[in-house]
Order: structure tokens, then sequence, then C-alpha cells
């Protein structure tokens, strides 16, 4: 049977609430703004249904010709389209992507049997994007996300540290992994409360941890640049057309380019599935883009072709993607509950769980902590970090370096706050 080091049990418990507290508001508005997030599909289905979805006609009449759309699009703004968004299914309206300054989300909608604009959807200015930027970054832009990513960090610890401290010290039993004792008082009710769903939980919550990792900015980049270097991310042109070029037919004068039917006839012939994209070309030499995002990340194909002859200069399948990518993808997913109704629920059901567990932690904590003071555990005088502990912290403050940050700052603090008590004994002895 393992047995427990009640000194670092100890030392475990007084960093686990130091972190939980300074963490504590933090994580629980990640938890509502992620499960707020989870409806964002239902949501924008329901507010903008007008837009985004159309009623195809009686009668087998023709569609208006995706050029045709294209082309009123362009004339019904002063910005043009960057990007085309096929339907994907008869009831879906044809979407056109508006240029902008940074990173344009403005989606100008057009119904493909009439021909006619149904709305643009200025996605910046919708309620689900920006709570998603409140839960990546709490609408902070850069100081927001590397606190979220500090806080998401800590809370890998804090799972490690409350797995060590809930595993029984001396009597074990399968009991203990399900009951919750009612009837010790409203400080174990709480703690059990917390301590359970905990460890039920903790394992699902690495997961969705490991999901939203990839988009903090200290990690994320670290992430990335282990991808460049060992080969394991995207392919070079997966997403950047940088070095492609399609091939002039002349120089004195203007040779049309295909339309924008004959570019949808070819990603036809590729039966892509799920939503595709074509990325038409801003210069004369640039390319036209086709990709997909389907359910299985193995449907997924990228296309370069050439704007002028439609040849293919570039083409890549889900086998050209890396190791590390298809890891950083699925978790991804599973963080936005995306593989199906089952793992939304899924989720869904951990976040509030997890809210509960969390507010049961910080109810133990209150009822516990004596007035006036804080109440951390008192390290043993004779506790020492070994050497696999040494190493373990130096691991994590490394592949998650705000928590190596902070831990710094919290240990200098410490330093001074007991220079500064044994500066007043010395002053008063």
């Amino acid at each position: 049977m393992f047995l427990k080091n009640k000194n670092l049990n100890r030392w475990f418990w007084k960093w686990h609430i130091m972190g939980g507290l300074i963490t504590l508001p933090i994580i629980l508005l990640l938890s509502v703004s992620g499960i707020i997030y989870l409806f964002k599909a239902d949501y924008n289905d329901m507010v903008y249904s007008h837009i985004l979805l159309v009623e195809p006609p009686a009668s087998n009449s023709e569609v208006v010709s995706y050029q045709a759309q294209l082309d009123k699009a362009n004339a019904s703004s002063s910005r043009h389209v960057m990007q085309v968004f096929l339907p994907e299914s008869e009831n879906h309206a044809t979407g056109f992507r508006l240029h902008g300054k940074g990173h344009s989300r403005d989606i100008l909608y057009i119904n493909p049997y009439s021909g006619e604009i149904t709305g643009e959807v200025k996605q910046k200015q919708t309620l689900m994007y920006k709570i998603r930027k409140l839960h990546g970054e709490l609408l902070l832009d850069t100081p927001g996300t590397l606190i979220v990513e500090l806080v998401a960090s800590w809370f890998v610890v804090l799972i490690i540290t409350g797995l060590y401290m809930w595993w029984p010290a001396k009597k074990f039993s399968i009991g203990s992994f399900f009951s919750v004792r009612r009837h010790q008082g409203r400080r174990i009710f709480w703690r059990d409360i917390h301590a359970v769903f905990g460890f039920w939980l903790s394992v699902f919550m690495l997961i969705i941890i490991a999901g939203g990792m990839p988009w903090t900015d200290i990690f994320g980049s670290q992430l990335k640049w282990v991808q460049e270097k060992t080969q394991t991310g995207y392919p070079e042109h997966w997403r950047s057309t940088k070095g492609l070029a399609s091939e002039l037919k002349g120089v004195d004068f203007f040779y049309d380019g295909l339309s924008l039917d004959e570019i949808v006839g070819l990603a036809n012939k590729q039966n892509l599935k799920g939503k595709v994209t074509i990325k038409l070309s801003m210069e004369p030499q640039g390319v036209i883009t086709i990709s997909n995002r389907s359910f299985w990340l193995r449907d997924q194909k990228v296309f370069h072709l050439d704007q002028y002859s439609g040849s293919v200069i570039k083409s890549y399948d889900w086998s050209n993607v890396g190791i590390l990518m298809e890891m950083r993808q699925v978790a991804m997913r599973l963080h936005q509950g995306e593989y199906g109704l089952a793992n939304w629920i899924v989720v869904l059901l951990i976040t509030l769980a997890f809210t509960v567990s969390t507010a049961g932690g910080l109810a133990s904590y209150l009822i516990r902590k004596p007035g006036g003071r804080w109440g951390l555990p008192k390290t043993p005088a004779q506790f020492k970090v070994g050497r696999v502990l040494f190493f373990g912290i130096l691991f994590l403050g490394l592949l998650f370096p705000m928590f190596g940050s902070s831990l710094i700052i919290l240990w200098l603090y410490e330093k001074v706050i007991h220079f500064k008590q044994r500066k007043n004994i010395l002053a008063t002895s």
C-alpha cells in the first residue's frame, strides 16, 4: 500500500489552499463562461436563423450561380470578399467573408435560391464572441490571456496536490471513492464534496485543460516551437500560401481567372466532408485555397490551386499532419464538446460538477478558517523539499512558465515576510 508522508501532505495542503484562493475567482468565471459557450451553436441558430437558414423552393428551380452570388456580395459592400463558405445543406445560406482591418470576422449571407442578401453577421459584435473572449482572455486581450494561462497552469498543480492529499493515509476502502460523510459536520461534508468530486473529475479536467492550453500565449508558443522543430505540426503550406504562386499567362494583357462556379466544381470533385471554405486570391499571382473542417480529422484536406488554370499546386490530407498537431486538435475539440452530443453532454456535466466541487472546497475552507487569519497549514520546520519533488516542481515550472514565474514570486514574498518577522523579533529583543 502507498504510504503518505505527513509533512509532505501538510506542505501540499498549504500550497493547495494558497493556489486555490488565488485562482478561485477566475476558475469559477472560466467554468461559468465555458458552460455558456457550449451553447454557441444552439444560440446562433436561434438568434441568426433568419440570416443563416433559408427555405428551399418547392419546385426544382435552378439555384443562383455562385459567381452571381459573389458579384452580388462584392457589389453590396465597399469591402471585397476574402472567403466563401459553401452551404452545408440545402437549408443553409452561402457565406461571404468580407475583407477588413485586422482579422475581419464580418460575414455576408446570400440565399442561393433567390440571390437575395439575407443579412450580415458581425461576429465580433455577437454575444458568443464576447463570451469566448471572456473565457479566453477575460476581455483584457494579452494581459487577460496571461492571467488565464497562469490560472490553468496552477490548476494542474491543484489537481496533483489534491490527489495526493485525498489518498487515504492509513485505512483504504473502496467506499472512500464514492462516500460523502453527511453526519460529521458541515466542514467534513463540504470537504468530502470537494475531494470526492475532485478525484473523479481529475482526469477529465486534465483533458479539458490540455484542450485549452494551446490557445495560451506562452505555453502555446512553446508548443508551436516544438512542433516546428520536430516537424509534428501542420505541413508548411497547410494554412500559409507563402512561396506559392499562380502562373501568369501574359504580361501585357489581363487574363481572367476561374469563375467561382468552376472553383466550386473543382471542390465538389474532392467529395469534401463538413464545412467547405474557399479562400480567394487577392493578388494577380496569388493562389486559391480550398479546405474543409470535418467531424473526423482524417477527412480534412487542403488544396492550393492556380487561380487561372485550376491546376493543383499543393495538396494535403490529414496523413501529412504531425502527431502533436493531431493530439492538439483532438484535445481542443474535446474541450469544446465538438465530438457529438455525448462529448457535449460530458463536458457540460463535468463543468457543472467541477463548479460544485470548487464551491465545496471554498465552503470547507471558510468554515475551518480562523477569524482574522488566512488559516494556512504550517509546514514543519524539519520538512525539506526532496530531490524528486524539486525536479517535479522544476519540470512543471518549465512546462508551464507562468506557473514557474508565479512560484518564484511567491517564494520571494515568503522570504521577505520571514525577513521582516525576524527583524521585528531582533528589534524587540
